[in-house]
């Protein structure tokens, strides 16, 4: 008996046999082409990186070269002057004292020479001459003679040089500076939020400690890299991300009581394809931001529900609102989901939603649990994560679907499950608040 192609049993499994070895083959070479690329990558990420390590080593060491300089030849400025100042200074009176000197010995050569004249010139009547001559030496005060300072008593002046200076300079010289061969942090995990991107860094390095750490990001198509969050946290929602748009992000750290900023991560890529969360624009009592992400309560005295603008929320994510700032609080406050815009009404305490007031008060269907949530304040960070449970036709429930909640706030949280009567796939959310001052952010 022979197959289809002709062959014999044998014959047909040696051929399939054959064309599964060639086909693991095929596979096997693309493994290795694509492994092939990845050592390509990494010997370019390790050339380009050494030589951009080369650049910036010799301009820094350069830089630091001619501000030594400069700094020396101020400082060799400054101790000149100040040696001109103590010399003019310490010379001004003794050349004050020699002028005194020097006319005092003049007016001796003069006294003397008119003494040595009279004294020859005695004959009979010179008494008279004798007399004058005696009074002007008197006059002149001939034991009046000025005080020249002792060596002791004038500055001698010298230069005072550390030579421990040179020790401690090459010292702090051979420190300087290290040469990493992978940055301390690297990026972990980039999750894709509703206009947002949740970045996660993790300590690659053992031995190194972290005090701050600093992320960065920009846009694919730009060069530059701005900051986004300094802090001691390891993780952070970067908002404000254009759908189906690609970013990069690095993140850097600094080491415990240290100043300077480690090298920054291997830059990674990310985007996010869901449509970010809106409120609605134009009800009367809320003023949205530019990115309607923000809503705030205004001083109107129209109160109502604000709305999503759509069903952007879908089970399986995680829904957050923080609150920027507070106002007076109320019972009826409500910030949460449901499952359709109901308008008329002034909270979400009602049916077909869930959600949580101000005071902590957690509702579903309108009807308040027994657990409760700390009360909202300024900087809270309320969430509600959903995940969908089927019922069977034959459930005494009377439901089709069975959506377990988790409503979290400050590090607080409730588990139940919402029994909806029909099945939902997307969710709008809302907030409420009877006094204006109260502003929440969505994300």
């Amino acid at each position: 008996e022979r197959g289809a192609s002709g062959m014999d049993p044998e014959g047909e499994a040696l051929l399939q046999e054959a064309r599964e070895s060639v086909e693991a083959a095929r596979s096997y070479r693309r493994e290795l082409q694509q492994r092939l690329r990845g050592l390509q990558q990494a010997r370019k990420q390790i050339r380009e990186s050494a030589a951009l390590t080369r650049d910036v080593l010799e301009q820094h060491f350069n830089d630091l070269k001619g501000t030594l300089w400069k700094l020396l030849d101020e400082r060799l400025v400054l101790l000149l002057q100040e040696v001109d100042a103590i010399e003019q200074e310490s010379i001004k009176p003794l050349d004050e004292c020699q002028k005194l000197i020097e006319h005092g010995v003049s007016t001796a050569d003069d006294l003397l020479q008119e003494g040595e004249c009279v004294i020859h010139e005695v004959m009979g009547e010179q008494n008279e001459k004798l007399c004058n001559f005696t009074k002007k030496a008197l006059h002149i005060q001939l034991d009046s003679l000025p005080e020249v300072p002792a060596l002791v008593d004038v500055p001698c002046l010298s230069a005072q040089l550390d030579d421990c200076l040179l020790t401690i300079v090459k010292n702090q010289i051979f420190s300087h500076g290290t040469v990493a061969s992978r940055p301390p942090v690297q990026i972990e995990e980039l999750t894709e939020k509703p206009g947002g991107i949740l970045v996660r860094w993790c300590k690659v390095d053992d031995d190194f400690i972290p005090q701050d750490y600093r992320l960065q990001y920009r846009k694919s198509t730009t060069n530059h890299f701005e900051d986004v969050y300094v802090g001691s946290e390891m993780e952070f929602i970067v908002l404000h991300i254009d759908p189906n748009v690609d970013y990069q992000f690095r993140v850097c750290a600094r080491g415990d009581g240290r100043q300077e900023w480690s090298p920054w991560s291997i830059p990674q890529t990310g985007c996010s394809t869901l449509v970010p969360h809106e409120w609605t624009a134009g009800l009367e009592g809320y003023s949205l931001s530019s990115r309607r992400n923000i809503a705030l309560r205004n001083d109107s005295q129209s109160c109502g529900v604000l709305y999503s603008k759509a069903p952007t929320y879908f089970c399986g994510q995680t829904l957050t609102f923080r609150i920027e700032t507070v106002g007076q609080p109320d019972k009826r406050d409500s910030i949460g989901v449901c499952v359709e815009q109901q308008n008329g009404y002034d909270s979400l305490q009602r049916d077909k939603a869930v959600c949580i007031s101000t005071n902590g008060a957690v509702f579903v269907n309108g009807k308040e649990m027994t657990n409760q949530l700390p009360a909202v304040t300024c900087g809270s960070t309320v969430t509600f994560d959903m995940e969908v449970v089927h019922l069977g036709p034959s459930n005494n429930e009377g439901g089709n679907t069975k959506l377990r909640v988790t409503i979290s706030s400050n590090n607080r949280e409730v588990v139940f499950d919402w029994v909806l009567d029909h099945s939902c796939g997307s969710l709008y959310f809302g907030c409420s608040f009877s006094y204006p001052g109260w502003k929440v952010l969505v994300f």
